[in-house]
Parts: C-alpha cells; sequence; structure tokens
C-alpha cells in the first residue's frame, strides 16, 4: 500500500531521526515530496510512504508518540468547483499531474493521489479556485 501523508512536526521533534526509524524499525520506503524544516520551529513534510498496512499502522503509531502530527494529504487540498472555469492554466504548471483536462470533456480534472501540495496550481489561478491549507 502507499499514502501521502502531512507529518507537523513540533520544536522538540525537529533534531530527532524520525523518517530514519519509519525506514529501519518498520521497513516503510518514502519520498518527501515537499518540506519546510526550520530549526526551532514548528515544521511540516508532505511524504508518499509505502509499505505493508501492518507497517504503515505501526509506523504512525510511532510518529503519535513522537508527538508528530499526521494527516492525509487529501484533508489540507480542495478546489472550488464553482469557481473552477477550467481555463487548463493549473495543468501548465502541474507536473506530477495531479490535474488535467479531460479531452472528452474539456473539463479540468483533478486527481488527489497524484498531488504533492506543491501550490504551484494555487500561484497560477486566475479565479482562485484551488486552495492548499498548510497551518
Amino acid at each position: 500500500m502507499k499514502k501521502r501523508i502531512i507529518l507537523r512536526f513540533k520544536r522538540n521533534t525537529i533534531d530527532k531521526p524520525v523518517v530514519y526509524r519509519l525506514v529501519k524499525d518498520f521497513d516503510l520506503v518514502f519520498n518527501i515530496l515537499r518540506a519546510t524544516i526550520l530549526p526551532r520551529a514548528e515544521s511540516m513534510m508532505v511524504m508518499e510512504i509505502e509499505g505493508t498496512e501492518e507497517n504503515f499502522a505501526k509506523g504512525i503509531e510511532y510518529l503519535r508518540r513522537l508527538d508528530v502530527d499526521t494527516e492525509p494529504i487529501e484533508q489540507d487540498i480542495s478546489r472550488d468547483e464553482t469557481r473552477c472555469v477550467h481555463c487548463g492554466i493549473c495543468t501548465s504548471v502541474c507536473a506530477p499531474e495531479a490535474l488535467h483536462i479531460d479531452r472528452n470533456t474539456m473539463k479540468v480534472e483533478f486527481n488527489y493521489e497524484r498531488c504533492v501540495a506543491c501550490e504551484l496550481c494555487v500561484r497560477v489561478c486566475p479565479v482562485k479556485a484551488m486552495n492548499v491549507f498548510f497551518e
């Protein structure tokens, strides 16, 4: 199984080998999609984690014991369907192709599973239909 999650680190967890432990102790494969790590400040990391369901659950429990907040990436990304005019500008900056034009309907489709929360679509959307919420 493969999941994309957001990790939110408190100040006291920044100096711990968190990702190393996910690999070593729980046999999870990871890909860091985005990170903002600051010394002595709250930080966040968007990761894709792959492994068995059991190991994933154990890894998430380990993170919670360390006081690292975790949540699925889908909770922080939204598109306001009432504002989107399907102009396609967002598709030109979306490298993972989470946003693409359906050639049958000529409408912009959003595949949350491919999104890495880079926020480029938010910056270029002329009608501000895309929103990414990272606290």
